[in-house]
């Protein structure tokens, strides 16, 4: 699964360890997300979605 959430960090000023730290998961996690080595769970998904302002869709899509 690929995903947009480096791209909509980073647009919204936020750093891996600020979003990492919103969401109650490490840094490294938020890394391996953005890196498609990790496929979150569809709770830590939806907590994204929530604070990166932006519809699980347009999140994630196939890879």
């Amino acid at each position: 699964m690929q995903n947009t959430i480096k791209t909509r960090r980073k647009e919204l000023g936020l750093s891996q360890e600020e979003l990492a730290r919103r969401c109650g998961v490490t840094r490294q996690t938020i890394n391996a997300i953005e890196n498609n080595k990790y496929d979150p769970t569809l709770a830590l998904a939806f907590h994204l979605s929530r604070e990166l302002q932006t519809p699980l869709e347009a999140l994630f899509f196939p890879g």
